[in-house]
Parts: structure tokens; sequence; C-alpha cells
């Protein structure tokens, strides 16, 4: 195989399995959120029952999850390639942006449905 189509495969030694396994399990475990999310997403889109009186209320809740999805998709990848990266040549591990990117962007939705609940509440009484 050649090791110009591998950058970093190849570079380094092959750290101990046990951190290599427990770097791909985290990996794995931001895949399952980032589906769930995009599910998620889905789900509010398609069959939440629509806000009275907002009927694009559905679409600014469940498009969010959906594009977060993407992300922690991209990024959670983005972290696994660096982290192998780190372990192979014995290198500190990077701090993960992704609980931070979580907590901030679900916040921001979950204040928004709250909006949308309350404004749909408002509109029909």
């Amino acid at each position: 195989m050649n090791t110009a189509d591998h950058s970093d495969a190849s570079d380094g030694t092959e750290p101990d399995a046990r951190f290599t396994f427990a770097n791909e399990r985290t990996f794995l475990a931001w895949s399952r959120t980032a589906l769930a999310l995009v599910v998620a997403g889905l789900a509010v889109a398609q069959l939440l029952p629509p806000f009275p009186g907002v009927p694009w209320g559905r679409h600014i809740i469940g498009t969010p999850l959906i594009l977060l999805g993407s992300a922690v998709s991209v990024v959670s990848y983005l972290e696994w390639t660096g982290n192998q990266r780190a372990l192979r040549h014995g290198e500190p591990l990077s701090r993960s942006r992704l609980p931070k990117i979580l907590a901030l962007t679900i916040a921001v939705i979950a204040l928004g449905a709250t909006a949308l609940a309350l404004l749909s509440g408002v509109r029909t009484h």
C-alpha cells in the first residue's frame, strides 16, 4: 500500500489498542448522537402537528436539529482522526468542541420552540 495514500495512517507508532478502541467508541457515540438529531429534526418537521397560527413553526425547530446532526457528524470525524493522529505521535489529545456546540445549539432551539409554543397559544386565544 502506498503511504502517500494514507498521510497519517502509517505515521508514528501504533498506539495501545485500548486507546484506539476508546477513540473509536467515542466517535461511534457521536455518530449515534448525530443520527438521533437528524431523525428528531425530520420527525419534528414531518410529524409534529402544526402550531396554530404559526405554520412554519415545525420547520424552524426541525431544520436546525437536522443541521446540527450534520455538523456533529463532520466534527466528530475530524476529532476522531485528530485524536488518532495524536495517539500515534504520543501527543496530548485535543479537547472536544462537540459538547459546547451541542449545549449551545440545543439551548437556542429549545428557547425558539418555547417561544413558538407560547406565540401559537397567544394567537389561538
